[in-house]
């Protein structure tokens, strides 16, 4: 098959075109999946850039969502058959195989039936930006119908589906964007305010569209100095989450003298550290989102389709920065 290896650490050119065996069953309940379509995240990015969590095990096929068929079954396998149509997030990190490739092996129970209306490259787009923006809305934000909320960054891959999670739980969202075409973009995903934070003190915006209280809970998908400026834009005993690591300089005085509750998401977490019942919980979550997109209610925006042998090119893309949704590799001709 061929996949893309990431051959050292370093610039985006050492992802390289490699053609290696086809994976083979090793586990009763593994699928072994012909991959259509595998998704681009930031950590794939940094992972290249930084090591893998496993650099004993180099080199290493990036990609942790993956979108394709059903090629093979274990004996044990109980929910899948030859032939279904599934999507995931699972592999990448360095220890299992990720996404960048013709072909991978999961078990079933860290696997989903794709939503029917949707693409391939859609539904790889999906599953660790949906499982990221459910995790820190639902579960570290505890988000409640009617409450308000401040989403960084509406218009990027986790915040476009940040916008709509939220507004499905019932919530009034504004978001920071850049451009007026992103600002019609996250009108359309639902969004109530759209923000030019590069002309407008966002915090101030938000204070005046609470009536001077803050928001019930900010989620930023940004980091650096957006995190620690925007704790006055929380309303007392608020809500915070972040999906990047707070910075050692991050000064924590208005955080603290409002009394906001900090929460940090990593969805990484159940992979990195074998649990599975959190990695289940989170294939549950793609079984709800595939029942959101199946009824319209939910959207994945594919910005850009590069074939897998452009991978190195679509990190540069990505890595460029100011993106609208998602990054996607497609196999074959599809």
């Amino acid at each position: 098959m061929k996949a893309i290896l990431m051959t050292g650490v370093g610039n985006s050119e050492v992802l390289q075109v490699r053609e290696l065996p086809k994976p083979k069953l090793t586990g009763d309940t593994e699928l072994l999946i012909k991959l259509h379509a595998a998704g681009i995240n930031p950590i794939d990015t940094k992972i290249r850039k930084r090591g893998t969590f496993y650099p004993e095990k180099m080199p290493a096929i990036l990609g942790c969502d993956g979108a394709g068929v059903v090629e093979g079954v274990g004996i044990n396998v109980k929910n899948f058959r030859v032939g279904d149509e599934v999507y995931f997030c699972h592999g990448g990190l360095g220890d299992r195989q990720g996404n960048y490739a013709e072909y991978t092996t999961i078990d079933e129970q860290f696997v989903t039936l794709k939503p029917k209306s949707i693409s391939f490259a859609e539904a790889a787009a999906a599953p660790l930006v949906l499982i990221t923006a459910w995790e820190a809305l639902y579960e570290r934000g505890r988000l409640e119908p009617g409450e308000k909320v401040l989403i960084h960054a509406g218009a990027g891959g986790v915040g476009h589906v940040a916008i709509q999670l939220a507004k499905l739980k019932g919530a009034d969202v504004c978001t920071t964007v850049s451009s007026q075409e992103k600002a019609n973009f996250v009108r359309r995903l639902g969004a109530d305010y759209p923000i030019f934070y590069q002309q407008t003190d966002f915090v101030q915006a938000a204070l005046n569209w609470t009536n001077g209280e803050g928001v019930d809970l900010l989620f930023d998908t940004v980091g650096k100095d957006t995190l620690q400026k925007s704790f006055p834009a929380v309303r007392v005993y608020g809500d915070v989450v972040t999906i990047l690591e707070p910075g050692a300089d991050t000064v924590w005085k208005a955080a603290r003298s409002r009394n906001l509750r900090i929460s940090l998401e990593l969805m990484l977490t159940p992979m990195l550290q074998g649990l599975v019942s959190a990695q289940q919980h989170q294939t549950e979550i793609l079984r709800q989102c595939a029942k959101w997109i199946d009824t319209g209610e939910l959207k994945i925006h594919v910005a850009h389709r590069f074939p897998l042998k452009d991978a190195a090119r679509a990190h540069q893309m990505l890595e460029n920065g100011s993106m609208m949704g998602k990054v996607v590799l497609i196999m074959g001709n599809r």
